[in-house]
Parts: C-alpha cells; sequence; structure tokens
C-alpha cells in the first residue's frame, strides 16, 4: 500500500478579518491543510467573512468575549462529533479557548483539540500582573488535567489525541531568541516552563521539537513592530502536542514563514505537520 500524507496545521490568525484581508484565503489555498486550527478567531459567527474558510467543514467557538479569541477546526472530512470548552472548567467555558473534534482520518481515529491559552505577566510587578499570571496558571492547571485524561483515554483505545494552538509559553532557551534575558519575561517564566515540560510526561509529545532537537526555534510568533522579522528575533509558543500513536507518524513538521514582512497574514506563521498514513 502506497503511503499517504495527511497535513495537520495550527494557526493564530490574529483575526480572521484582518487576516483574511492579508492573503488568509490564497495561504489555505497554496498549504491545502487536511485539518487547520485556528486561533483568535475573534469574530462572531455572523460577521465571518462569506467564504473565507472555503469548503471546509467548520467546528468553531467564538467564545463570549467581543473582539477576542474564539477558537476553530477546519476539515476536509465531516468531524463525528464536537466538543466545546474543557471539562469542568467554569472560570474560562465562556472564553472561546479550546475546541475539540473526533474523525475518522483514512480509518485511524484521531481527536483533535485547538487550543488558545491565556497570556500571563510577570508576577509580582503590581497586583494585575500577579493576579493575570495566577489567572493563566489556573488554566493551565485545568489543561494538564485533561491532558492526563485524554491521553489515558487515547493509550487505551488506540485512538490517537492531539492538542495545538497557541500555548503562550517558550518551554526550553531554543524556543525564543531572547533567552538570557536577565529579567523575567511572561511566557518564559520559570513556573510556566515547568508545567509545559511535566506536560510532556503525560502521554504526549511535542512534534516539532522531536523533528528538530537541536535547533534553535523554529519559531511561530514575531512582533509586529521593529525589526524583529528581518532579524528573526522570534518566539516558539505554537505547538503540536500528540500522543504516539500519532507522533510516531510524523514525517515532516515545520514553521510555514512567509517570504517577507509584508506578505505576513498574522503575527504568528503557521505551524505545519505532516504525517504519513500506510
Amino acid at each position: 500500500m502506497t503511503a499517504a500524507t495527511k497535513r495537520i496545521v495550527t494557526f493564530n490568525v490574529n483575526g480572521i478579518r484582518a487576516a483574511d484581508r492579508r492573503g488568509f484565503r490564497d495561504w489555505l489555498a497554496g498549504a491545502a491543510p487536511d485539518v487547520l486550527a485556528l486561533q483568535e478567531v475573534r469574530c462572531p459567527v455572523a460577521q465571518l467573512p462569506e467564504g473565507v474558510f472555503g469548503d471546509y467543514h467548520v467546528a468553531y467557538d467564538p467564545g463570549e468575549l467581543a473582539g477576542r479569541n474564539g477558537v476553530a477546526l477546519l476539515s476536509r472530512v465531516e468531524p463525528e462529533a464536537v466538543r466545546v470548552g474543557l471539562p469542568d472548567d467554569e472560570e474560562f467555558a465562556h472564553e472561546g479557548r479550546y475546541i475539540e473534534a473526533d474523525y475518522d482520518l483514512d480509518g485511524v481515529p484521531v481527536t483533535l483539540a485547538s487550543l488558545y491559552l491565556p497570556k500571563g505577566a510577570v508576577p509580582g510587578e503590581t497586583d494585575a500582573s500577579t493576579a493575570k499570571f495566577e489567572r493563566k496558571m489556573r488554566f493551565c492547571a485545568t489543561l494538564g488535567r485533561h491532558l492526563a485524561t485524554a491521553s489515558a483515554a487515547a493509550a487505551a483505545t488506540g485512538r490517537a489525541y492531539s492538542v495545538v494552538g497557541d500555548f503562550n509559553i517558550a518551554r526550553t532557551p531554543f524556543d525564543l531568541y531572547n533567552n538570557h534575558s536577565k529579567k523575567p519575561l511572561d511566557g518564559f517564566l520559570p513556573e510556566e516552563r515547568e508545567w509545559l515540560t511535566d506536560a510532556l510526561d503525560l502521554g504526549v509529545a511535542d512534534v516539532v521539537r522531536s523533528l528538530h532537537p537541536d535547533e534553535q526555534g523554529p519559531y511561530s510568533w514575531w512582533s509586529w513592530r521593529g525589526a524583529s522579522w528581518t532579524r528573526n528575533y522570534g518566539w516558539r509558543i505554537d505547538y503540536h502536542l500528540a500522543t504516539a500513536a500519532l507522533a510516531e507518524r510524523a514525517a515532516a513538521g515545520d514553521t510555514d514563514r512567509p517570504d517577507s514582512y509584508e506578505t505576513r497574514v498574522s503575527d504568528h506563521a503557521p505551524v505545519v505537520v505532516d504525517y504519513t498514513w500506510q
């Protein structure tokens, strides 16, 4: 039997209406993902640009916060089931941060999730920054419990599970350009890095890092400001975490970095992983 490829992509579009104006549809046609996870769609359903998602099946949770968040899954095959939000989560359930769906991808049962993890702040700078940091860590704790449950269930049933998206955390010094900064950095705090490292012991692998074990990057986010893009002053904060049933199929994975600053669709770049199907 000839090997086939399934392409799974995560992309924080930083507002689908703005991304559409910058060329999202052309990118989508060229990338041709089998499943695409979007974050920060930031658009009510009724205001989505007509035809922006082409002929893909769409599962979308816009959340209830006007102009913020929103996660979606686009797929060539219709999902068998869709679930919105993390189990036992009352604090963040209305914010449009997590959506997962079950698919049959050419006979391989896969559950895929799109995640937009909250931004934090450096604790101790102000009362507000401490509260924001603590809020982020509460979400991480809730997500960690779900990762443990979902990965264990996947291992027991033979179903693949993967959560992809914007984690707003650079886990190692390989994951950000200014890794020697002497001041604390939101997204590179010891508590955040420890949580994400511990999450990899819950039955999921960092697929792109597994494919690029000793590489600086590949980065997935650059500030719009200054020379961050041209100098490649980036962060790797968008991940594919997957159980072994899927991670072991990864043949290639990288950031789909645009050719120029002018052709950027978002301040993030898509992170693409190609999996082999036998």
